[in-house]
């Protein structure tokens, strides 16, 4: 007989649930910019538009500048293996850059040397700004700005008419600018990966060796880094990127080492001279102080765009005003610590400012200028409201917010406009055209001519049958590099003609051989008119002195 036990009761236990879902705030969700169609569609209509503009008129479009031909002239010189420069290489420049621009320019002078020209190359720097414009946008999503705000950051970058002007130029901060822009990128990559990491390293170090300048701006790709690194790895992987970036970055010494160039010596240049020298180069005033250098440069930039400048600083101080408390202005940290530094280094008073400094800022200058924009919209706009209150907040916030665009467009597109319709009409460069036409034409024996002029015409004549190095000059160097000199042992009176550019009437009266030149020439054939006249002089061993001072300064001068 078999007993039936009761069965034991045993505790009910309570069903567990799964945890909650993690919420993240939209602000600082960063999209994965390749699965998204609407960032691809909106990142490719503004790129269209970016690549229209800069690339419409470029090589008329500002005018020739003797650097964008001294790199230009360099990137041949590799190209053509006469070594890392056209004349003695003196460590003014890392040579990355120009070696970039060699590549870039390679097909094109493979296919016809003749395109090897400042004007017609500038179309190389239309690969660089696509990639740096689309750089920007991705950095601008990977660090929780809103699509609309990756948008106009775009926009400031691409289509603004200072940026326009500067971007078209053959110059090394546009590189530069780009590989920077890479960084960032990897350093905030939402994935994490340690590699992503170093290679945020290793794009820091080629910025670094493509302008040197960009070395100030490392620091605040550490912070980036360090904000979107994983807590777990963060230490290592800062390790692994700072190691990564000192030992690309100490290619270049070690290269200058085992040229036995490091330090100075007799009858060879030094990186330590080229160092001193760029470190030492008189300055050019304090930029808020009228009547200097830094001040006309600073007015030069503003004449173009005050919109970008202007505002960006005021977003990049309102963002870190607000570090604190604001979400946008956390992830946009070392943008604005970009902005803030290469603001300081601007205002050193007995700095020396160029021209192309502001080209290092530009990308962070609209990228802060947007997220300061997003900030605003986000603290204004999205303040929380009871029910009652939500339909008719719903209609103010858009009806504030399209007051708002149509303002802010009423005025910012007529001074884009003008600034950008000049850029993409008016020929600054038929002075340097005709001159480059009037010396292959009505010379009759181009090989054993001797020609000073700026390197914006250096590569056109080489092209049209100087001899390169000895018989079209660079007018530099006709005084300062050793090599040139000593095959002019009469100085000025073994040359024929000059080139009498802006840039060689700027620098000719400390330039003994070229201010000699000028003195005893007459010109010949003048194109265009005013400071941004082009001079072929003829010069003439035999001018009596004080009939060429007469003919010199009633025809404009020396400026």
């Amino acid at each position: 007989m078999t007993s039936t036990l009761p069965a034991a009761t045993t505790p009910t236990v309570p069903a567990q649930r799964p945890p909650a879902p993690k919420i993240v705030p939209t602000s600082l969700a960063a999209p994965r910019f390749r699965s998204s169609r609407a960032d691809l569609i909106l990142c490719a209509a503004l790129l269209a538009a970016i690549l229209l503009v800069q690339g419409w008129n470029i090589s008329a479009y500002p005018a020739l500048s003797d650097d964008e031909g001294t790199y230009l002239a360099q990137a041949w010189a590799v190209q053509h293996g006469r070594g890392l420069a056209h004349y003695t290489y003196w460590y003014d420049h890392p040579p990355l850059g120009w070696i970039q621009i060699a590549l870039l320019t390679w097909i094109p002078a493979h296919i016809s040397p003749s395109l090897m020209t400042v004007g017609s190359m500038r179309f190389a720097m239309l690969v660089v700004s696509a990639a740096s414009a689309v750089l920007l946008y991705v950095l601008a999503r990977r660090l929780s700005l809103p699509r609309w705000a990756a948008g106009l950051a775009m926009v400031l970058f691409g289509l603004s008419p200072l940026s326009v002007v500067l971007q078209r130029e053959i110059f090394l901060d546009n590189i530069a600018v780009m590989w920077t822009l890479l960084a960032f990128c990897l350093a905030a990559s939402p994935s994490r990966h340690l590699w992503h990491h170093f290679g945020a390293g290793l794009a820091g170090a080629a910025a670094v060796l493509t302008k040197e300048t960009m070395l100030v701006i490392l620091p605040a790709l550490f912070v980036t880094m360090w904000r979107h690194s994983h807590r777990d790895t963060r230490k290592f992987a800062l390790t692994g990127a700072v190691t990564a970036c000192v030992l690309i970055g100490t290619a270049y010494p070690l290269f200058a080492l085992l040229k036995g160039e490091l330090f100075p010596g007799g009858g060879h240049v030094s990186l330590w001279e080229g160092i001193t020298y760029q470190m030492s180069r008189p300055g050019s005033g304090f930029v808020l102080e009228r009547g200097t250098g830094s001040y006309g440069v600073l007015h030069s930039w503003l004449y173009y765009d005050r919109i970008l400048p202007l505002g960006g600083l005021a977003g990049a101080l309102l963002l870190l005003v607000t570090f604190r408390w604001s979400v946008t202005a956390r992830a946009l940290a070392g943008p604005a610590l970009t902005v803030a530094v290469l603001a300081v280094v601007a205002l050193r008073p007995s700095g020396y400012l160029p021209a192309m400094y502001v080209i290092q800022a530009l990308p962070f200058l609209a990228l802060v200028l947007a997220g300061g924009t997003a900030s605003v919209a986000h603290a204004v706009l999205r303040r929380r409201r009871t029910e009652q209150e939500r339909t008719y907040v719903t209609w103010g916030r858009r009806g504030l917010a399209a007051v708002l665009v149509v303002a802010a467009g009423a005025y910012v597109v007529p001074r884009w406009y003008d600034g950008d319709r000049t850029a993409m009409t008016a020929d600054a460069n038929a002075p340097y055209r005709a001159a480059s036409s009037w010396l292959r034409t009505e010379v009759k024996d181009p090989a054993d001519t001797r020609v000073l002029v700026d390197d914006a015409l250096w590569l056109d004549l080489v092209h049209d049958g100087y001899r390169p190095g000895l018989g079209v000059i660079w007018f530099y160097k006709a005084d300062l590099d050793p090599a040139v000199t000593k095959t002019m042992p009469r100085g000025w009176k073994d040359l024929d003609y000059v080139v009498a550019s802006p840039t060689v009437r700027r620098d000719a009266p400390d330039l003994p051989n070229v201010k000699a030149a000028m003195e005893h020439s007459t010109p010949v054939a003048t194109f265009g008119t005013g400071e941004d006249r082009v001079e072929i002089r003829r010069i003439d061993d035999n001018h009596d002195d004080n009939d060429t001072t007469t003919t010199v300064r009633s025809s404009g001068g020396d400026r």
